[in-house]
């Protein structure tokens, strides 16, 4: 995941009131220019430090990476090329609508700005000696990019949100990594589905639409002899969603807080059972 990038969005999603669905052909150019205007400036930014940080090595003629594309970080990374863009896209059909675009035209409009971006830095990556075009990335890149597409088509997949927190853990701690976005040991990506919307009506009384269920997941000692291990989770879930809030500003607060996995009691399921208190 570009943490430049995951910056500028959600710097975004704070500025964004979130619409309430209608469609609309009244676009204020203005709204829609400053987007692209921000949005260029972070490409920008984005492409001075992906240069820096992963394309300044050594180069040569466009290659795939087939060699290490589901063993590096044990496939983890595969979550953060799906995370980027499923959230990019929701961000920007965000503003899009702010800026008056109808419903499914700022739907359209977000998928394409985040998979474009994702398609060029893989394309980059393709020239990149060390690390060449990941098939595994881009499928998992446009996949979080339509994502929200095919929650419009198939409304029971917007009962399944993803999610990352973070935890810092020892590696990190010795200073193996100077931002925590960066350490996949410390990541934690999860699926958290809306228990109360899926339960038929005769068993809502007996569940709290405010909070969900989890499936989580992250990796430790990836830099062990043996290369590491899965570890998964599962865990309560609050559901912001559920709460109503009338100000259109903080409902965009509320939309980018809920792409975090805010702290709640968890067990470890795998490798042992461990149960944890509010925690992750």
């Amino acid at each position: 995941m570009n943490r430049s990038l995951f910056r500028l969005f959600i710097i975004l999603s704070f500025m964004t009131p979130q619409s309430n669905g209608q469609d609309t052909s009244a676009v204020h150019w203005y709204r829609a220019g400053g987007i692209g205007l921000l949005t260029a400036g972070g490409f920008v930014y984005g492409h001075a430090l992906n240069t820096n940080l992963w394309w300044k090595g050594e180069k040569s003629g466009f290659h795939f990476n087939w060699q290490e594309d589901w063993t590096y970080a044990l496939g983890s990374d595969k979550f953060g090329h799906f995370f980027f863009p499923y959230m990019a896209s929701q961000v920007y059909s965000g503003l899009f609508q702010w800026s008056g675009f109808s419903r499914n035209t700022s739907l359209w409009l977000g998928s394409s700005l985040a998979f474009s971006y994702q398609t060029y830095i893989e394309i980059k990556d393709g020239f990149s000696k060390q690390w060449g075009f990941s098939w595994g990335d881009f499928a998992a890149n446009t996949l979080g990019a339509v994502y929200p597409l095919l929650e419009e088509e198939y409304p029971p997949l917007k009962n399944f949100r993803f999610k990352m927190s973070f935890s810092p853990s020892e590696r990190f701690r010795n200073n193996s990594h100077s931002v925590i976005f960066d350490d996949y040991e410390s990541t934690y990506d999860w699926i958290s589905i809306d228990i109360y919307n899926l339960l038929p009506q005769k068993a809502k009384p007996y569940w709290s639409p405010y909070l969900n269920i989890a499936l989580g997941h992250s990796v430790k000692r990836l830099d062990a002899p043996e290369g590491g291990h899965h570890e998964f989770f599962l865990a309560l879930d609050w559901n912001l969603d559920a709460f109503q809030i009338q100000n259109e500003y903080l409902r965009a607060v509320q939309k980018i807080i809920g792409f975090y996995r805010l702290p709640s009691p968890a067990v470890k399921i795998y490798p042992g059972v461990v149960w944890y208190g509010v925690r992750f």
